[in-house]
C-alpha cells in the first residue's frame, strides 16, 4: 500500500434575461461552426467554430446580438456591449441607437479579440429609455487555457498544517462498521452502510457497493456536492463504488448537522475550527476504508465529485497518493481570491459583517490553507477536469487556476453552453472513461 507523503514547508456577471414590459426579447448569435442552445429560455443559439468555444489569441470573433420587438409598435433603444475580464484591461463600452418595427427582429454585431489566457464575458444590453430596467444576455468566451495561472496564496506552514492534520486523523481509531442493507432491486450486486470514526471522534457515514461475485475490483470513492446526500447509484459492472456522505452530508450528521447548509462559514474564524478541515480529512479517512478492503485492488482506485465533491477530489488525490484517479467535474473550492471578485454571496456578507473583528484579508487567509489551487501541485495521479464554460456558480478561471498547478497528467473537458450542471450524457461518458483507463492499466500490469 501506498503511503502518504507531504513534505515540510514547502465583476459577477449572471446570465440572465429579463423582459420588461413584455416589450422585447433579446437573445445571442454566436457565430463562431456548431449549434448549441445557450440561455434559459433555449431561444438563443450558438455557432462555435474553434473546439469547445475557446478561441485563437488575437484572432477577432465576431458576436452578433439578435433584438426581436415583440410588441404591435415601433421600438428604440440604445444597445450596449461590455466586455470584462480578470485577465486584461477592460475595453471602453459600445453603444448604438436601434430602432425596430413592430414585431420586427434585427441583428447587431461586435467584434473583439482575446489579447492573452484567460476567460472574457461578454454582455449585450438593450435599454428603452433611462428609467427602464435593461434587457441583458451573457456569454463567456476563453482563450489558451492551459497557460491560465493565478499566484499561490499558501501560508509558509501550509503543508506543515496539513501534515499535522494528517497525523491528528491517524491518531483517531477508525471503527470501521459494516451493515448489509438487503438489495430488492437488484441480485448482482450487494449494499452495505458503512460507518467510521474521522477527524474530531465525528462518525460519517456512506454507501458501499460491491459486485455479486468473487474477485479484487477497482473502486470508485464518489463525494458530495455542497449538501448533497450521496446514495447508492446502482450496479457498475466489476467496480467497487463508495458513495461517502462527509460530515453534515447525507447520513452523516449524528455529530454535525447539515443545517443551515453554511458550511463554507462554519468555524470560519479559525483555520483550525474551520468545517473544510474536517471534511478533507473525512475523506481521507474514506479511502483509509477502501484501502482496509482486501477486494479493492489498491492500484485502481479513483475518487470523483462534481461542484464541492470536484474541490474535495482535488483535496483527497492532492493530500493521498493512494488515490490513482482524480475526475473532478466542475470543481469549486479553487483560487478563493478571484472567486469572490468574480461572484458575490449573501451569505459571506453576512458572516463578514456578523462580528467587528472580521475582515476579508483575515478570512482569505484562512480559506487559503483549504484553496485546492495551493494543493494541486502534490497531485500526480491523472486527472480528468470537466467544467461548463458558462457557470455562475464556480467560474471556470477558478477551477482552472487550480487544474494547472496539478503536476500528474491530466486532461480537461469544456462544454461550450453549459453552466454548473454538465448532465447525464457526462455522466454516463465518464463511468465508462474511468472502467476504460481502469482496463487500460490492468492491461499493462498484465
Amino acid at each position: 500500500m501506498k503511503r502518504i507523503m507531504i513534505p515540510l514547508g514547502q465583476m459577477i456577471v449572471r446570465s440572465t434575461y429579463t423582459h420588461f414590459a413584455n416589450l422585447c426579447l433579446l437573445t445571442f448569435l454566436f457565430h463562431m461552426g456548431a449549434e448549441t442552445s445557450f440561455g434559459q429560455n433555449r431561444i438563443a443559439r450558438i455557432s462555435i467554430t474553434s473546439n469547445d468555444s475557446i478561441v485563437v489569441q488575437q484572432k477577432p470573433v465576431t458576436l452578433t446580438a439578435s433584438i426581436e420587438n415583440r410588441k404591435n409598435e415601433p421600438l428604440t433603444g440604445t444597445l450596449t456591449w461590455n466586455v470584462r475580464s480578470l485577465f486584461f484591461k477592460s475595453p471602453w463600452p459600445t453603444e448604438e441607437r436601434i430602432s425596430l418595427e413592430s414585431r420586427q427582429s434585427i441583428s447587431c454585431k461586435h467584434t473583439l479579440s482575446m489579447p492573452c489566457p484567460g476567460f472574457a464575458d461578454i454582455e449585450c444590453q438593450f435599454q428603452i429609455s433611462e428609467s427602464d430596467i435593461p434587457i441583458k444576455a451573457t456569454y463567456r468566451i476563453g482563450s489558451d487555457l492551459e497557460n491560465i495561472t493565478s499566484p499561490l496564496t499558501a501560508e509558509k506552514d501550509f503543508f506543515i498544517f496539513w501534515e499535522k492534520s494528517l497525523n491528528q486523523l491517524a491518531e483517531v481509531a477508525p471503527a470501521f462498521q459494516m451493515a448489509h442493507r438487503p438489495n430488492k432491486t437488484r441480485t448482482d450486486i450487494q449494499i452495505y452502510e458503512v460507518s467510521m470514526k474521522s477527524f474530531g471522534g465525528v462518525c460519517v457515514r456512506g454507501w458501499l457497493q460491491v459486485p455479486n461475485k468473487t474477485g479484487v475490483f477497482p473502486a470508485i470513492l464518489r463525494v458530495p456536492g455542497y449538501g448533497q446526500n450521496m446514495k447508492p447509484v446502482g450496479a457498475q459492472e466489476d467496480l467497487i463504488v463508495f458513495s461517502f456522505n462527509p460530515r453534515g452530508h447525507g447520513n452523516s450528521q449524528d455529530n454535525v448537522s447539515g443545517k443551515p447548509q453554511d458550511y463554507w462559514v462554519r468555524g470560519l474564524d479559525d483555520r483550525d475550527t474551520y468545517f473544510y478541515r474536517g471534511a478533507y480529512l473525512d475523506c481521507i479517512r474514506a479511502v483509509d476504508f477502501l484501502c482496509s478492503l482486501d477486494i479493492v485492488d489498491q492500484e485502481q482506485l479513483a475518487v470523483w465529485g462534481a461542484s464541492q465533491g470536484g474541490g474535495f477530489a482535488f483535496a483527497t488525490a492532492a493530500l493521498d497518493n493512494r488515490v490513482d484517479l482524480c475526475v473532478a467535474d466542475i470543481p469549486f473550492l479553487c483560487n478563493w481570491t478571484n472567486y469572490f471578485k468574480l461572484t458575490q454571496w449573501d451569505e459571506m456578507d453576512e458572516w463578514l459583517n456578523g462580528k467587528q473583528h472580521r475582515s476579508w484579508s483575515h478570512t482569505l487567509k484562512i480559506m487559503s490553507y483549504f484553496d485546492t489551487m495551493n494543493l494541486c501541485q502534490r497531485i500526480t495521479c491523472p486527472t480528468i477536469m470537466s467544467i461548463g464554460l458558462q457557470d455562475r456558480i464556480c467560474p471556470p478561471t477558478t477551477s482552472f487556476s487550480a487544474f494547472n498547478r496539478i503536476s500528474g497528467p491530466k486532461t480537461h473537458t469544456v462544454y461550450p453552453a453549459r453552466g454548473h450542471g454538465l448532465g447525464r450524457d457526462h455522466r454516463l461518458r465518464t463511468w465508462e472513461k474511468i472502467k476504460e483507463l481502469f482496463s487500460l492499466t490492468e492491461t499493462e500490469k498484465n
